[in-house]
């Protein structure tokens, strides 16, 4: 039985590797997806131990929260589930608007409870930042619900520094999602220091990006989908982050594992990372993300890695 960590100080226990479903039910994010595998994907991670459940209503939209709800509902136990969700997303028409006002956010919750059939959200973030919302008062309004019983905890993401600072002005916020892997370090400069001062928890997303991570491709690898036209992926720097990531295969092999592990376990050896959420589309991803749990990394590789992605 894998050891449950706390997320920061939200008192929200979880294994240290959840799923990420924006491939539950995410029509508008990937092509020919199947609601009924999004469900087995769910099925899977909870039979397997998964327990901390990641959503938002942008994921469909709206879809991916009505699926998870129905299977966190049919397994039962709901308080040995962990279930994040994220709002922000506000759409006028065809248009998508970024909204953190209280009002909006308080609906937002609502709208959540009834399509995840549940009575409280374990973890509910901003998804984005919008342009005029203080941040504090955004906060403010989501610590009421948290006083109501509708959640349980609180996260933002995709926040700045900046923002991040006045959105915890009172010491609100417990968790924190921010893109991150070994290509974009970017948290590491002033965000991950702030998480670890004041004992919040940051979930990087995008941990494997796309796959690259994970050691799967070549330099002959086409791509059809958002990572065409994204930098990691393109030209000359296609080629020289590939040949990081053969320095990171050979770690990986030498140890036996895969390469997607070793690139997980290394942020789990990082002080104030908890959890990771990674995403699946098949049953058995679900089940291959949790042997990260069986890769311990010495001092020594730990450095090596760190080596090879800040030159």
């Amino acid at each position: 039985m894998t050891a449950k960590v706390e997320l920061g100080q939200s008192g929200l226990f979880v294994n240290p590797i959840g799923l990420g479903t924006n491939a539950v039910g995410g029509h508008n994010l990937f092509n020919n997806l199947d609601d009924e595998t999004g469900r087995e994907l769910v099925r899977r991670g909870l039979s397997e131990g998964i327990n901390f459940l990641d959503t938002a209503f942008i994921y469909g939209p709206e879809n991916s929260e009505v699926l998870v709800g129905e299977v966190v509902k049919e397994f039962g136990r709901r308080e040995d589930i962990v279930v994040a969700t994220k709002a922000a997303h506000r759409f006028e028409g065809e248009e998508v608007k970024i909204d953190n006002s209280p009002a909006f956010l308080k609906q937002s919750v609502d709208d959540a409870l009834r399509r995840l059939q549940t009575d409280y959200i374990d973890l509910f973030y901003i998804h984005s930042p919008d342009e005029h919302t203080p941040k504090d008062e955004a906060v403010g309004a989501l610590k009421e619900l948290k006083d109501a019983g509708k959640i349980r905890s609180i996260g933002v993401s995709n926040f700045s520094i900046d923002q991040l600072k006045e959105a915890n002005k009172d010491g609100y916020v417990d968790v924190l999602q921010e893109e991150y892997n070994l290509f974009n370090r970017d948290v590491e400069k002033e965000i991950l220091p702030y998480v670890n001062k004041h004992n919040l928890s940051l979930i990087p997303y995008f941990p494997l990006a796309a796959g690259l991570l994970a050691g799967k491709y070549t330099k002959d690898t086409k791509f059809d989908d958002l990572r065409a036209n994204h930098p990691l992926f393109k030209g000359d720097a296609f080629e020289r982050n590939l040949e990081k990531v053969e320095s990171l295969k050979e770690i990986a092999a030498n140890k036996g594992v895969e390469t997607a592990h070793v690139t997980l376990a290394w942020y789990l050896e990082k002080d104030g990372i908890d959890a990771l959420i990674p995403g699946a589309k098949r049953p058995d991803q679900v089940s291959n993300n949790l042997k990260t749990l069986d890769v311990t990394l010495s001092p020594e590789e730990w450095k090596a890695i760190d080596d090879i992605f800040k030159a």
